[in-house]
């Protein structure tokens, strides 16, 4: 089960990535609903959210929320929005989307649109609100 997220983990696609781990990848969505939507995804190729692993299950929550954490000291928002969707990329994985109305988390709006450079500071914000 090769997808992109697959390419992404073994590099052979570009992602602007937030956080990584062993187990674990976060980085910017290219058709974000708000600036700062990011992806957190196991490394382990699973389709179903609910198929994981308890480990990984676990594991993946946990480190979204420490994404979560970081993502809104970068972002100013009410909250981060968390979503698991799972139909347009058949890899695990949860989006989290800084908030300020209940609408922000509508994925039938318009997706957003950034230059690779707004995407790259947006990226920087956050790796560096996971540093503090």
């Amino acid at each position: 089960m090769m997808s992109i997220f697959s390419k992404i983990i073994a590099g052979e696609i570009p992602a602007h990535v937030v956080a990584e781990s062993n187990e674990f990848l976060a980085f910017l969505d290219i058709s974000p609903l708000a600036e700062g939507h990011v992806l957190v995804i196991p490394k382990k190729e699973v389709d179903y959210i609910f198929d994981l692993d308890d480990e990984t299950y676990t594991g993946l929550h946990i480190f979204a929320k420490i994404v979560a954490t970081a993502l809104k000291k970068a972002i100013p928002c009410k909250k981060v929005g968390v979503a698991v969707i799972g139909l347009e990329v058949p890899h695990a994985h949860i989006h989290l989307i800084p908030m300020n109305r209940v609408d922000d988390m509508n994925f039938a709006r318009p997706k957003l649109s950034f230059t690779q450079e707004e995407l790259s500071a947006t990226k920087e914000k956050i790796k560096a609100a996971l540093r503090d």
